[in-house]
């Protein structure tokens, strides 16, 4: 009788070496910070005691002389903390690792160094084809901190400046709405005996959350228009109490736009916001009122929009005041820089306890994801889409 044949082969049953985890080894980052010179803007990616934090853990910082001053940190703050402080602005660049706001102009990708990893915004809408080609030529390695996403699923530096441009617009509504600011003098306050004010809100996103939110707690009545039923009902749970919520119906939305002293516009769409309200809807405004949008960055979801600046940030229209200013949380940049930082921080150090930024990458989804360029390489559908540029995915380069 033959003897049954064995499922292994005598390969298999031979005694196999046996694979030990390597320890990762801890590195020490040498990280840049550049003084902001987009126009307008005041942050700062690390505070001060984000500095410390660094610092503390062995990590090296150098940043240029006045680069905290629009979100009033001081540069002896920084030096206090354990940065270096220069008045080089192409010795902070030449650092191996930039962090910064705003993506690097075109004039200061210059100053960078072949094989440096950038981390900022990436702001795509803004960008033309030639950035891409320097970062192909210098090798870069960048991440857009808009794309990179947490351990839930969600964007957490988007997540953190919609928080502070839906707080934000409410209280902008409240000062343009006093006689100083030629408004029609109502306080946005709930007062014993006088009627509240009425805000309507565009979008049901985080923004608008933030808004409602804040418009709620100073006593107004507000009304939320949104055309998916799913993001209305989410926000109503969010905030624990039932709301005025409609889908965006023409009819609907003049009745409410003609009893309101305020509306808030924060309405997206792929590659530019949708116009909800028509020239024709503002006429129908009371005079006096208030139309903010904070989706002009995308072009805007009110017909009569205009770009604005933060020195002029307002505008009347059919006596309607407008205002259109794109990058809202940079008022508040103090505010703004310390939720950045707080977000910033510890990616940094995991990055320094991974051993690098390509451990880090190989197990951090979420970081994977804000990638965009890999040692040169473009690993980002939506900006080889945009660009009409040949692009690798990602995951065929780090494995």
């Amino acid at each position: 009788m033959e003897k049954p044949l064995s499922p292994f082969s005598k390969q298999q049953l031979l005694p196999q070496e046996e694979m030990l985890e390597i320890a990762k080894t801890k590195g020490n980052l040498f990280i840049g910070i550049p003084k902001e010179t987009k126009y307008q803007e005041k942050r700062v990616c690390l505070t001060p005691d984000a500095v410390g934090a660094l610092t503390s853990h062995g990590h090296r910082v150098l940043i240029e002389a006045g680069a905290g001053e629009g979100a009033n940190f001081q540069d002896k703050e920084y030096s206090e903390a354990g940065a270096e402080v220069t008045n080089d602005t192409k010795k902070v660049f030449s650092c191996p690792l930039i962090l910064k706001v705003e993506p690097p102009s075109l004039d200061e990708l210059e100053h960078i160094n072949p094989q440096t990893i950038i981390i900022s915004a990436l702001q795509l809408k803004t960008q033309t084809k030639k950035y891409f080609e320097i970062l192909a030529s210098k090798h870069i390695t960048a991440l857009a901190f808009e794309f990179i996403k947490d351990e839930s699923g969600s964007y957490p530096a988007v997540r953190a400046f919609s928080e502070i441009a839906g707080t934000a617009s409410i209280l902008i509504a409240a000062e343009l709405l006093n006689n100083i600011d030629g408004g029609n003098g109502l306080m946005l306050g709930n007062i014993s005996g006088v009627q509240p004010v009425e805000v309507v809100v565009l979008g049901a996103g985080t923004v608008s959350e933030f808004a409602v939110r804040s418009a709620l707690g100073l006593g107004a009545n507000v009304r939320i228009f949104d055309n998916s039923i799913s993001k209305l009902r989410s926000l109503q749970t969010n905030l624990g109490r039932p709301l005025s919520t409609s889908t965006i119906q023409p009819k609907i939305l003049l009745k409410a736009l003609k009893r309101c002293d305020v509306v808030i516009g924060s309405v997206r769409g792929e590659n530019r916001a949708p116009i909800i309200v028509s020239e024709e809807m503002i006429k129908e405004m009371k005079d006096g009122a208030v139309a903010i949008d904070v989706s002009i960055d995308m072009g805007g979801c009110f017909e009569t929009s205009e770009i604005t600046t933060h020195d002029h940030p307002t505008f009347e229209k059919h006596g309607v005041i407008h205002y259109c200013v794109p990058n809202i949380p940079s008022r508040y940049s103090r505010t703004a820089s310390i939720s950045i930082s707080n977000i910033f921080t510890p990616y940094l150090v995991k990055i320094a306890e991974e051993g690098g930024i390509e451990t880090a990458l190989r197990f951090d989804r979420g970081l994977k994801n804000g990638l965009y360029f890999y040692h040169g390489v473009l690993t980002s559908k939506s900006v080889a889409k945009w660009f009409d540029l040949p692009y690798n995915d990602v995951n065929l380069l780090i494995f």
